[in-house]
């Protein structure tokens, strides 16, 4: 039996990702749509605990869409792994009159938002990640604009190396997915591309990669590494080392976080928080709003959890064809 809800929370959680602001703004202005009242949690989980809970209303959401990062703030809190924590944090919530709380954040986030779930508080995840690793979506809010920042920033590292002939390794983020890796060898051009899914830990072989490319009078190499293998800098230095052509480690870092959103970072954001708030005046609990093959849909939390995702094989092939 649905639960009939009349006040949800909207919080973010986990890493920041840009378009969040799009998707809390839909969340709101749906749900008062829907007759809801809205309240937002500030931090996260850490803010459900420490009950930093304040009203929200369509004022509350207006001119934050192009803007990057979440206006709720988002931080990672040990405590609400705790059974202790996530039965606190029920309470919390009850006590405030939340009947559901829409979560906005990666697989972390969902693991928590199921425990608030088997509690008796409805719970709705949308999949805000850079990393694009949540299995259940071929979306995920804020990959566009971090994969889009990268990409610009490694055409402008591209021109110094092939200034300078040198061998650049840029390091870009995703944890231990290589989605923004993969995509950004795609439109950069790279040379090469490490990926956790994939990178066998030959170091010996990328040499040889370097210096038969230099031998076909390659003036520079674009390696482009993902965070989940990084040491980029220590890598640089052995390649150097080894072939004798200039090499240098780059770091893009959280600057890939930032940043106004793309505009299908906004409008994809916008349908997702939309779908979630539907969802809870519907009285539905424990889903993960998701995109896939071209429709938004939605999972239960502990399906989506048990899902894994890997990088797609023909790209990977696609990717080693166009290399020369």
């Amino acid at each position: 039996m649905a639960k009939a809800v009349k006040t949800i929370g909207v919080l973010t959680s986990g890493g920041d990702a840009p378009g969040m602001n799009a998707a809390i703004r839909a969340v709101v202005r749906t749900a008062i749509h829907e007759g809801l009242k809205v309240k937002g949690i500030m931090r996260g989980y850490a803010g459900l605990l420490s009950e930093e809970i304040v009203d929200m209303d369509s004022t509350s959401v207006s001119d934050i869409m192009h803007r990057g990062g979440t206006i709720l703030y988002t931080a990672r809190c040990m405590e609400f792994t705790t059974p202790e924590g996530q039965e606190l944090g029920a309470q919390i919530c009850r006590k405030h009159g939340i009947d559901g709380i829409v979560v906005i954040g990666g697989d972390g986030s969902f693991r928590g938002a199921g425990k608030l779930a088997a509690l008796g508080i409805n719970t709705i995840g949308v999949p805000g990640t850079i990393d694009l690793d949540i299995a259940c979506s071929e979306y995920t809010i804020g990959f566009d604009t971090a994969v889009n920042t990268a990409m610009e920033a490694i055409d402008k590292v591209r021109d110094t190396s092939t200034s300078h002939e040198r061998c650049s390794i840029i390091e870009v983020m995703g944890r231990n997915a290589g989605y923004i890796a993969l995509w950004c060898g795609f439109a950069n051009g790279a040379e090469d591309i490490l990926l956790p899914e994939r990178y066998d830990g030959n170091e010996q072989a990328l040499i040889n990669r370097i210096i038969d490319n230099r031998k076909r009078g390659k003036k520079h190499n674009i390696i482009i590494n993902a965070e989940g293998i990084g040491h980029s800098t220590s890598m640089a230095r052995r390649i150097e080392a080894a072939t004798g052509i200039e090499t240098r480690a780059t770091i893009l870092g959280h600057m890939q976080r930032g940043g106004t959103p793309t505009c299908k970072d906004r409008v994809y954001a916008s349908i997702m928080g939309a779908k979630a708030a539907l969802l809870m005046a519907e009285g539905k609990s424990n889903r993960v709003v998701a995109y896939k093959n071209g429709a938004y849909v939605d999972f239960d939390i502990q399906e989506a959890l048990s899902m894994k995702k890997d990088i797609p094989e023909d790209q990977y092939e696609i990717f080693k064809m166009l290399v020369r």
